[in-house]
Formats: structure tokens, sequence, C-alpha cells
């Protein structure tokens, strides 16, 4: 798989960083800037934006994240992906100040013309 086959848009279902079985559904976009970084840009609940920057090795995406949380805070991070396919996507991650009992979980799948988030 190269890097290239990476771009696009993932809708994802997950679990957050905590002992709640609550999930989440959101979308995962991905580009790559002029010097072939990974750029992310997730937007949950339609309405938080998260930013990431992030490299790929042996089908392993690795994305450090920040987002300003509603308490005015900036959140940092990593999440970690391994591409078991261009269009499926297995991962966890962490926030810096989360439950470190913890690790939040995604699973990304490719947003084809004909494919939209479930409610």
């Amino acid at each position: 798989m190269t890097l290239q086959q990476l771009v696009g848009d993932y809708s994802i279902i997950g679990a957050n960083q905590d002992d709640t079985d609550n999930s989440y559904k959101e979308i995962l976009s991905l580009s790559l800037d002029e010097n072939n970084r990974i750029i992310a840009k997730w937007l949950i609940n339609s309405n938080q934006e998260q930013n990431g920057t992030g490299f790929f090795k042996d089908n392993i995406l690795v994305i450090n994240f920040n987002y300003q949380g509603e308490d005015n805070w900036i959140y940092k991070g990593v999440a970690v992906y391994r591409c078991l396919t261009k269009d499926v996507l297995d991962g966890f991650w962490s926030e810096k100040h989360g439950n470190p009992l913890y690790l939040g979980e995604e699973q990304c799948f490719r947003i084809k013309p004909e494919t939209q988030l479930l409610d």
C-alpha cells in the first residue's frame, strides 16, 4: 500500500478513552502536504474539528493530533492505525490527559460516493 492510496474521507465508528460503552461516529479526512506528510482532519458530531499531522510506514499510520476543547484548553494526543486495506483502517488513540488505563478505539471505512454514515 502507498501513502497516496490513503488520501480520502473515512467514516469512523469509535469508542472513547474511558470505561464507558459510549461510542461515536465521525469523519476523518486524509490529505498530503507538499512534502508528502499526512494531514488529518476529524469532524466530530458535525461541529468539533481535530487536526493532526503524521507519517506512514509498513502499513502503519501514526498521527499526532490536537483540538480546542469546550473549556478552551488545547488537548493533544496520538492516533495509530493499522491499514488493513486502502479502504479499511483499524486503530487506537490516546490523549495526554485521558484516562491512562484505557485507549480509545476506531475503525475507519473509506467513504465512497454511494456511502453515508448511518444514524
